[in-house]
């Protein structure tokens, strides 16, 4: 199989969708790999190096030329058109992205989103979103700290006692509890709010205190459960209960980091413009919702932006900052994908009894498998 990596082209983008790691192993199996000279580059990986593990290093159209594509996001429209029939498309494709899939489907492409694999054990090694999120939640805290013209830890000096910075940190799914672990090495307090209650327990263990909100009513503890991994969205008087609880805190913060997403729909608002009037002034929040519309209705996505004395960080694509083990890991989780649609004689084969494959197939054969 004629395996293509051509290099990304959405602007901030410095992954890459496979690494002299993956080429090996690929290699190994009997697959030809492609990589467009300076695909890896932006990710410190160099032609030599990709070269070195055994690829071919061609030009943009020679790695559009494969019949097996890898890429980290779906193409733009310009890159379609380099897409030919029968071809197959692996990567973070956006299942809610119908126009783009629509396009695919259009292409005759059969398209696979990574994202929308189901979050089963089965499905672990393969998880594209915790991967990246899981980076997205250590260099948010890394963005923080730079910005925050203070200390993380408590410092005693001859010169007096410095106090540690309070961090609150709002959503603890992956992202969350890396910001969580990462700001606890760095010495922060630190406290963490979720509408799972489950989550509690991890919360503590690695070192924060829980901003416990009690539920009252069934549905709230029914909903607070949530669905895949993922939270439901809340009754509004649980809600209520929770904004007045976090605001408290929220005014205590030195930095506060919101990583709360639903999939599919606009992120929920947890920290309002009266919350951050409420903070002090050179107090920094980094919403990692920004690109779905924040969890703060002041951060403005891709860029830095101060309010009532407050830096809000509305960075949209943090496991780019970190491009190098982004991509690393990353390309294990496409390797692990492919072992179940590449046949041993080096073939593709869609199977729709394999529940990851039909949960990640988005186009095939002309038709659109699945509407946003």
């Amino acid at each position: 199989m004629l395996i293509g990596v051509p290099s990304e082209t959405v602007v901030g983008e410095t992954r890459v969708a496979a690494t002299p790691e993956t080429v090996r192993k690929l290699r190994a199996s009997g697959h030809v790999l492609r990589v467009q000279s300076g695909a890896g580059l932006a990710a410190s990986v160099t032609d030599e190096a990709f070269a070195m593990a055994g690829a071919e290093i061609s030009d943009a159209a020679g790695a559009w030329a494969a019949d097996l594509l890898l890429k980290v996001r779906g193409p733009t429209a310009s890159e379609c058109a380099q897409l030919h029939s029968g071809a197959t498309l692996v990567g973070m494709l956006n299942p809610f992205d119908s126009t783009g899939l629509q396009r695919l489907a259009v292409a005759g492409v059969t398209a696979y989103a990574l994202e929308a694999a189901p979050r089963t054990t089965r499905a672990q090694s393969m998880d594209v979103l915790s991967s990246q999120a899981n980076i997205a939640g250590y260099k948010a805290v890394m963005l923080a700290a730079n910005a925050y013209q203070r200390f993380f830890p408590m410092l005693m000096t001859a010169a007096g006692t410095v106090k540690a910075a309070r961090v609150v940190v709002l959503g603890v799914g992956v992202a969350g509890l890396q910001a969580i672990a990462t700001a606890r090495r760095l010495g922060a307090v630190i406290e963490a709010s979720d509408v799972r209650p489950g989550v509690k327990e991890q919360v503590e263990s690695l070192g924060a205190r829980f901003i416990d909100v009690p539920f009252e009513t069934a549905e709230e503890r029914e909903a607070a459960e949530g669905v895949g991994g993922y939270a439901r969205p809340m009754p509004a008087s649980w809600l209520e209960r929770q904004r007045a609880e976090v605001a408290k805190r929220v005014a205590q913060a030195d930095v506060v980091i919101t990583t709360a997403l639903i999939p599919g729909r606009a992120a929920p608002v947890l920290v309002t413009p009266e919350m951050v009037q409420s903070m002090k002034p050179g107090s920094v929040i980094v919403d990692l919702a920004a690109a779905q519309g924040g969890n703060c209705p002041l951060t403005i996505a891709d860029q830095q932006v101060m309010q009532h004395g407050v830096l809000l960080i509305g960075a949209t694509n943090l496991p780019a900052l970190v491009a190098a083990d982004a991509s690393a890991l990353y390309a294990r989780n496409v390797l692990e994908f492919l072992k179940l649609i590449l046949m041993p004689e080096g073939g593709l084969h869609v199977d729709l009894e394999d529940d990851i494959v039909a949960a990640c197939l988005m186009a095939h054969q002309g038709e659109l498998r699945r509407s946003a």
